[in-house]
């Protein structure tokens, strides 16, 4: 009697909350603007959500039975894989179908024909298939099952020699710094699970954290019966770690290294030093920019190559119809043209494919707007004119750029040459006059944009949504890899570390920029922002720090965007080599006083430090009368009592270096049949 007591009490005080919640939730939104308004946030979202699940669904009914045997037919019709490549190819064509799938309704064919080609040479189809349910779309699985039994042919039984290797299942995953244990069970099994951990190349454009990307290069394979895989968590640390013992280059004759105090920076960072002796005008190094955006005023008047910033005489410039259809752009030869449409022209102002024809087999339905494309890339630059700003460009050429390495990374494993670029292979860093790349590692864009450092910036309003819906436009799916934070931060590095590339010292007909000074665009360069052509951003240059008295100063006497850093005095091996990111000399109508304070104003703004050089140290000695405050409301209202450096590196890559992970002990069980 009791216990029946108690479950009627229960069950009238649950009725009773249900009740009042009604009525609750009846007051509110009858009453509340703010709830009725999320609810039908919430309630367009819910719809959203299900028109993309129908969309879905119809594309791949959409598929007609003609268009999957016509695909079959074409890979019956490709010559075989050799033994000995099978692996790369079946890694290659998973992690090429994960990619084609998450791009939208449009590429599901693409994606399971990918994903049929990994299946064919599979020894244990039905396991495959077991796993496809499990992680691929269900649109793009229904695919793989009808071109399944379309299909007549079996997969040959040699190809059981390849995938009888070692999975690798991961019981447990570390805590924090707290060591501890993979337990590894090691089957003389087929590789069930490798695609599993092969993270989508686009990946790099998440700015994701170091660590997770290398857990794909921990995998270490070996043919049974003698398997035995070890895998040493020491290995994904060293490959964080070990970035700068590959990077820079041993040609480059500089070092990164860290350095706790600095005077000119406040506060501990990386710093470039010299790995040997250099008398006073000897060059240190040569580098080529990642991207490079010339001012808008040059590009319109086609007087400069819109690539290297080669003066072009009247008369001699090349062109094409199709690269100048939305930007105008004139180059100095041939070779510039073709250089500049590989590493991102042709993506963001072209109707050219933006995927490589090794990434396009079989038939595939029209999946791109031309006219949408147009029309966004008409836009983006209507509004790079408007503002005159080198920024906006800069980083939409960088994300461009990491978009084509990675899909020509994609091609070279659909055509078998390999995970590692090619030193051929447009966009890998590794071709002539292209950025300088870590010289061994497999290191990509997103590994050295990941250790720059930043400041806080907030792009000007719509600024990322003209970039997100190029990206759509040019091929859907690509706009979901720049959030907000993402652009915001990206766009902090471009504006932190890009340089100002001047000529003989620069111009004088620089149009002046409309905006407050505390607004106008800073580039590193000792000439001043205002006499620069255009801005260039660089991989090993961007670690060099600043000084009022330089070590050495940057030059590029070759007429182009090669930055040459040439030593202003004799530097002795260990050396740090410094640049003045502002024009440090002090002009004839200005006391000491008056160019110290207009370069330190020049620093707070552009890149938000006071500097404490000892050429700065000195000066404020001899010179210590307060300042008048600066000039433009959002200046420091004296650059002397800004303290420490605002600029800092992604909070994931400083915590990795700050607390790196203790050495995890692994217990491999070997299950032997």
């Amino acid at each position: 009697m009791e216990s029946r007591s108690t479950v009627l009490t229960v069950a009238a005080v649950v009725a009773t909350g249900v009740l009042a919640y009604a009525v609750y939730f009846d007051y509110k939104r009858r009453n509340d603007p703010d709830f009725r308004k999320k609810l039908k946030k919430e309630k367009k979202r819910v719809n959203k959500s299900l028109a993309a699940s129908q969309q879905a669904e119809a594309a791949a009914s959409a598929v007609s039975p003609a268009m999957l045997r016509e695909a079959l037919e074409a890979l019956r019709s490709e010559p075989p894989v050799p033994l000995e490549d099978r692996e790369n190819y079946f890694m290659a064509q998973v992690s090429m179908g994960e990619q084609l799938a998450t791009q939208g309704p449009t590429f599901h064919l693409p994606a399971a024909i990918a994903f049929f080609r990994a299946l064919r040479i599979y020894p244990a189809p039905a396991e495959l298939i077991g796993i496809y349910e499990k992680t691929v779309p269900a649109p793009v699985f229904k695919l793989v099952l009808e071109m399944t039994n379309m299909d007549t042919r079996r997969p040959s039984h040699r190809t059981s020699q390849l995938f009888t290797s070692c999975p690798l299942i991961l019981d447990r995953w570390m805590d924090g710094r707290n060591a501890g244990g993979y337990r590894l069970h090691v089957k003389k099994t087929p590789i069930l699970i490798i695609y599993t951990l092969i993270l989508p190349a686009l990946r790099y454009l998440l700015f994701r954290f170091a660590f997770i990307h290398l857990l794909q290069h921990v995998l270490i394979h070996t043919s049974p019966p003698f398997a035995r895989t070890i895998v040493s968590f020491q290995q994904v640390v060293a490959r964080v770690t070990g970035y700068y013992d590959v990077f820079p280059p041993k040609s480059m004759n500089v070092s990164v290294v860290d350095q706790q105090t600095s005077t000119a920076m406040k506060g501990p960072r990386k710093v470039l030093v010299v790995n040997r002796d250099f008398a006073a005008g000897e060059t240190i190094y040569k580098e080529h920019p990642i991207v490079a955006v010339l001012d808008s005023d040059l590009q319109i008047a086609g007087t400069h190559c819109t690539h290297c910033f080669r003066v072009i005489e009247p008369g001699l410039s090349i062109t094409d119809e199709n690269v100048s259809k939305i930007m105008p752009s004139a180059y100095c030869s041939k070779s510039c043209l073709v250089a500049s449409k590989t590493r991102g022209h042709a993506l963001l102002f072209t109707d050219e494919s933006p995927l490589p024809k090794e990434l396009l087999a079989g038939p595939m339905p029209d999946m791109l707007d031309s006219a949408g494309r147009q029309a966004a890339q008409q836009k983006f630059y209507d509004y790079l004119k408007s503002s005159n700003r080198n920024l906006p460009l800069v980083a939409a050429r960088f994300i461009a750029r990491q978009i084509v390495a990675e899909t020509n990374r994609l091609a070279s494993l659909a055509s078998g040459i390999g995970a590692k670029p090619s030193p051929s292979t447009p966009g890998s860093g590794s071709e002539e006059n292209d950025y300088v790349n870590a010289e061994d590692g497999d290191y990509q864009l997103a590994d050295h944009l990941e250790r720059w450092r930043f400041m806080d910036v907030v792009p000007p309003e719509g600024e990322m949504s003209l970039i997100t819906d190029l990206l759509k436009q040019t091929l859907p799916g690509l706009d979901q890899f720049t959030t907000e934070e993402r652009y915001a931060i990206l766009s902090g590095k471009m504006a932190y570390n890009a340089f100002g590339v001047c000529f003989n010292g620069g111009r004088d007909d620089r149009p002046a920029p409309e905006v407050r000074p505390e607004e106008v665009e800073k580039t590193r360069t000792p000439y001043g922002t205002s006499r620069q052509i255009g801005s260039a951003v660089y991989t090993v240059s961007s670690y060099l720090t600043h000084s009022c008295d330089p070590s050495a100063r940057v030059s590029f006497s070759s007429g182009t965007t090669e930055l040459h850093l040439v030593a202003n005095r004799d530097l002795k091996k260990g050396d740090v080599v410094t640049i003045a990111f502002v024009d440090v000399n002090q002009h004839p109508d200005e006391s000491v006083a008056e160019c110290k304070r207009r370069r330190r104003v020049e620093l707070a703004r552009g890149w938000k430090f006071a500097c404490g050089c000892d050429r700065c140290e000195a000066e404020a000695r001899e010179f210590p009368a307060s300042q008048p405050q600066a000039e433009g409301a959002g200046a420091p209202s004296d650059p002397e009592e800004v303290v420490g450096d605002q600029s800092k590196v992604e909070s994931s890559m400083e915590n990795f270096e700050a607390n790196p992970p203790a050495p995890i002990s692994l217990n491999v069980v070997h299950d032997v049949e």
